[in-house]
């Protein structure tokens, strides 16, 4: 201590007042540990400018980055029963979605929206981590029908976004039932002859990466997100070995035949509107419509 800050600094701040100063100014990027000021880190599409590390987005600021002039439609989808195992842990189930749609803005871990990109039709399914880690329970398979029929019923191709650690637990076997659900509603739109391309981020994991992630026409990833089904841990206990340097890496997966190519966020609009007006020259005619049967057909046969 001297007499600088025991005299001079209480008059300077005396004098000056204090400031309310926002605390989300400055991100560190998770990769390099560089501060980064956030109009430059959202100019630059939350993409750090000193490593390239690709931080995540919400699902809106992923929809808004991909619509051509960043203007979508949002698609709602059916609610769901919000507790159906009336699930409790350290907190009862209802907390965790109050918090959750309290801090995202959002009803749930998926945002369905349509419009265009590049001039092409489309509709988005996202994903937001910031929604209990993108978990995949109920609401996110009604969600991923709903986009489907949204894109056969205007004739558009199909956009998926994970963002998940897989299955939400709090919905037990009900979120497990979603995996096959949203691998039906994939193939529905293949047969009504539209494109399907995924879009993964980081991480795309669990029962997502098991089901409708690894389905696309075309799978892009992200640089540097993780892809796998479990974690780099369990795998290394499983089969007691060390895993080499970038598993479950997108670029990993795309040196194995995962993935078709690896897309820096900057490129990517530019790069989706591409492909899209390809698969959508190269289609052999239109197929007309396919119906997905109505949201109390999809439960009945759940439960059959």
């Amino acid at each position: 201590m001297s007499w600088l800050t025991d005299f001079v600094r209480p008059k300077i701040q005396a004098l000056v007042g204090k400031k309310d100063v926002p605390d989300n100014l400055w991100h560190k990027c998770p990769s390099c540990e560089q501060m980064l000021f956030h109009r430059e880190l959202a100019d630059n599409l939350n993409v750090c400018h000193a490593c390239g590390y690709h931080l995540r987005l919400t699902a809106v600021e992923r929809m808004e980055q991909l619509f051509d002039g960043g203007a979508f439609t949002r698609v709602e989808f059916r609610s769901v029963t919000p507790d159906p195992l009336k699930f409790r842990d350290s907190r009862r189930y209802t907390d965790r979605l109050k918090d959750a749609q309290n801090k995202s803005g959002e009803k749930e871990a998926i945002v369905v929206g349509h419009g265009t990109i590049g001039g092409q039709r489309a509709v988005i399914a996202a994903f937001d981590f910031g929604f209990m880690g993108g978990s995949m329970g109920q609401a996110v398979g009604e969600g991923l029908l709903a986009a489907a029929r949204e894109a056969i019923a205007q004739d558009a191709s199909l956009i998926a976004i994970p963002a998940s650690g897989g299955a939400r637990m709090q919905e037990g076997m009900l979120s497990l039932i979603q995996m096959p659900r949203t691998v039906l509603a994939v193939e529905q739109v293949r047969e009504a002859g539209l494109p399907y391309i995924v879009i993964l981020t980081d991480p795309t994991t669990g029962g997502v990466s098991a089901s409708f992630a690894m389905l696309g026409d075309i799978q892009i990833a992200e640089p540097g997100a993780t892809i796998g089904f479990a974690g780099k841990r369990v795998i290394r206990d499983t089969i007691r070995e060390e895993l080499p340097e970038g598993f479950q890496t997108a670029e990993s997966l795309r040196e194995h035949g995962m993935v078709d190519m690896v897309v820096p966020r900057g490129e990517m609009q530019a790069t989706v509107a591409q492909i899209l007006g390809l698969l959508r020259e190269g289609r052999g005619g239109d197929a007309g419509p396919l119906a997905i049967p109505a949201p109390d057909a999809a439960v009945a046969s759940d439960g059959d």
